[in-house]
Formats: C-alpha cells, structure tokens, sequence
C-alpha cells in the first residue's frame, strides 16, 4: 500500500492469484524461494548489520500459521524467532501498549514474525469500544513513531494483511468443525468474533491507510488461495533481502594458515 493511500479492502480481491491457474504450476516456485530465503538468510544472520521483522495481520483463519510453516520451513531456525500477541497479560495491561511487542523486536541478524502483533492493541479495543476514536488515533501516531525507531536503528519492517473473503473463513471453519482431528483449533471468540466482520474491515481500512509508510509498508495478500498467498508473501521477502546487498563478514582468521 502506498503511503496514506485510501484502503477500502471491500474492492480489492481476495483470489486474485497472478499469473498462475493452479497450486501445481506454482509449487516449482514456492520451492525455489524457500531455496532463496535459506541461502539470504545465512548472509543475513552471519552479517549482523540489518534485522528483519515481519508482521502477519488478518482475520481469525485468515492463514497466519500456515504463513510461518511453509515459508519459512527452510530457514534455520537459530536465527528466526516468532512471537504471537493474545489477550495482554495483567502485567502487559500495566504497560504501555507497545511495550509487550518491543521487547520482542529482532536484535540485528534475526528475523522475528509477529503472528498477530501490536496492531491487535487497536483493533480489538476499537471494535468492541473499549477505547475511542481519539485514542485510536494517537495509537497509530504512536506505531508510526515507533516503527520510525525501529527503522532508524536498522530494523526492515514488512507488514502482510492476509486478505480472506466472509465466505473462505466461513469454508475454513466448517473444515475444523468437520475434522476431529481440527478441533483443537476451535475456540468461542472465532465465532464470537464472526459476528463483528464488518467493523473489523473498517478498522483494518483505517489501520491500513495511515500506517503504510515507505519505510514500513502495508501489503495486502490476497490469500483464498493459501498457495498463491505463499508465493506472493515469500517473493517480497525474497526481493528486499536481496535489495540489501548484504556479505558475509571479512574472516577473523586466515585459514590458509591452518593444518589439521
């Protein structure tokens, strides 16, 4: 999303999936970027000069999870963290609302994942109305701030809104009621909270308009398609890790001089 471009993701589609007509004509490519991703991810780690976070934003079944398992199942995992952001502990509540996600920001040469993130701390506040309009505001003002520091201090921050229709998630939870196996996954507030689509999407559309700036941008997956949305999320992360230009660091010992 261009910055303080006017979202309305009502019009933008959510199965949209390029140039590609099947999960099998794309699998060669999701293949190759996981390939990708490893080998950036070792200049990445060993250089130490740049963190990497990612923010996974959606509605309830909108493929967060499936995000993490099966882009990043190639990385090495000393070097890739994820947090996830539920309902703030007693503690966190006592804090500021961006205090529980700071400390969770990556130290350079790590990548973290926000599966659901501080953003939540404007959402659901403003759905249900615990907080108003003006605190909503300044909440924003307060992440762009934030985000600013972190990318003043050689944090790259790229934030996906996985984009599902009302009918997918319906689809996708009918799936976990009629799988056993699924049933783990179930919990009251995704029915609950079912109920309260359209207040999500206004505040999603709010969200999405003014806090896409250049240096911490917005991008809409359209994810019906979970293997489309796997491709699109990876190739992004693909380009600006080689828009880095990172090298392995210079050697502290001449191994020429070693015999074993």
């Amino acid at each position: 999303m261009k910055p303080n471009a006017h979202v309305r993701l009502a019009k933008k589609s959510t199965s949209d999936a390029g140039n590609y007509k099947s999960e099998e004509a794309a699998a060669a490519v999701l293949l190759k970027h996981r390939t990708q991703l490893a080998d950036l991810q070792d200049v990445f780690y060993a250089s130490q000069t740049k963190a990497l976070l990612i923010v996974l934003q959606g509605m309830d079944t909108a493929g967060k999870d499936g995000t993490i398992s099966h882009i990043f199942s190639g990385i090495n995992p000393q070097g890739c963290d994820v947090a996830s952001f539920k309902v703030p502990t007693p503690l966190e509540a006592r804090h500021d609302f961006l205090w529980r996600a700071h400390a969770q920001v990556p130290p350079r040469g790590m990548i973290n994942i926000f599966n659901r993130s501080h953003y939540e701390d404007v959402l659901y506040p403003r759905v249900h109305k615990i907080i108003s309009d003006k605190v909503m505001r300044r909440r924003l003002d307060d992440i762009n701030e934030f985000e600013s520091m972190l990318v003043d201090n050689d944090v790259l921050i790229l934030k996906f809104y996985l984009h599902i229709s009302h009918d997918e998630q319906t689809r996708r939870l009918q799936s976990r009621l009629d799988d056993k196996q699924k049933h783990w996954k179930l919990s009251e507030a995704d029915f609950h909270e079912r109920k309260f689509w359209p207040q999500y999407t206004d505040a999603y559309d709010r969200i999405l308009s003014t806090t896409s700036p250049k240096h911490a941008p917005w991008f809409v997956i359209p994810a019906d398609h979970k293997w489309y949305r796997n491709i699109a999320i990876s190739a992004i992360l693909v380009d600006a890790l080689q828009s880095l230009k990172l090298k392995f660091p210079a050697p502290t010992l001449d191994a020429s001089t070693i015999k074993l």
